[in-house]
């Protein structure tokens, strides 16, 4: 079983740069194997949109959270640690430019040393998507075309793709990533429609509610879009939270969960550091 950090940039890790690389440090000697970022470009006052994962349809925090840019924040970490995985949980992807995010995330595994996992996900913030300028109904479509268009810019030579959003003829597009395939695609969402696009095209699979009574239901929808799709659905990698002590998670573990991620569990150093440190020594290690 892996451990990770989710919502890594958030709190004072989001504008103290001292205080995240720190947090990365500690992750680290700890015995995490990841940190996960999470996005939003704009959060509109008063926006209407429900969030998914809490009961009142509000994100946490507030409006007027610092969320800083995950892929600038990553880098930040990446020049202070050695080991540790650097992932998005999750970026929007359908209101990126993906001939520009290849690049950028390119650039940012040759500089770690090839520790990028992109998890990526639909988004739910219509009234972002409109600030933004991208359409919200179809970015289900959309983003699966862009997965298709990084994966082609990250692994030919002369990149050529004809999709229904994107499309581009020998785009040669370098650095190439340092991991072999390119950087690994986690999909992320809650929903049947997440599971079967994990199947289908995903390295991964984070779903965000990992409560063990949903998901034996969505890893099911995800192994069966994997094989309809002749892929291996046991080389799907599954994230999720929801386990805090060694039982908890071999619970997970049984119900064929590969990692689980936990908050930061601290808002101060000295609190971050004993208590990432203990929670490595009770339950990492034990599960090593």
């Amino acid at each position: 079983m892996k451990f990770g950090i989710i919502f890594a940039n958030t709190g004072p890790a989001a504008v103290d740069p001292g205080y995240a690389a720190r947090l990365g440090r500690i992750a680290e000697d700890a015995g995490f194997d990841s940190l996960w970022t999470v996005e939003h470009v704009v959060v509109p006052a008063g926006y209407e949109s429900a969030y998914p994962y809490s009961r009142d349809g509000r994100m946490p925090g507030g409006e007027d959270m610092p969320i800083p840019d995950p892929l600038i924040w990553l880098t930040h970490v990446a020049a202070h640690t050695e080991r540790i995985r650097l992932a998005t949980g999750i970026l929007i992807l359908p209101q990126r430019n993906p001939v520009v995010l290849a690049k950028e995330v390119a650039t940012l595994d040759v500089l770690s040393g090839g520790r990028v996992t992109l998890g990526v996900g639909v988004g739910w913030l219509a009234e972002e998507f409109a600030a933004i300028g991208v359409p919200f109904d179809d970015r289900g479509a959309r983003t699966d075309d862009h997965i298709r268009a990084l994966r082609a810019l990250w692994t030919l030579a002369e990149p050529t793709y004809e999709g229904e959003f994107v499309s581009f003829a020998r785009a040669k597009s370098y650095p190439k990533p340092v991991q072999d395939g390119g950087v690994p695609i986690v999909i992320g969402g809650h929903t049947p429609a997440a599971a079967r696009r994990a199947g289908r095209l995903g390295d991964g699979f984070f779903p965000a509610r990992g409560d063990l009574a949903t998901l034996p239901g969505l890893l099911d929808e995800m192994r069966r879009a994997a094989r309809e799709a002749g892929r291996d659905p046991d080389a799907i990698e599954v994230t999720t939270g929801g386990a805090m002590d060694v039982e908890g998670a071999r619970r997970y573990a049984d119900a064929g969960v590969d990692r689980l991620v936990v908050p930061p569990l601290g808002f101060d150093l000295d609190t971050l550091e004993r208590q990432l440190g203990e929670f490595g020594e009770n339950v990492i290690a034990k599960l090593a």
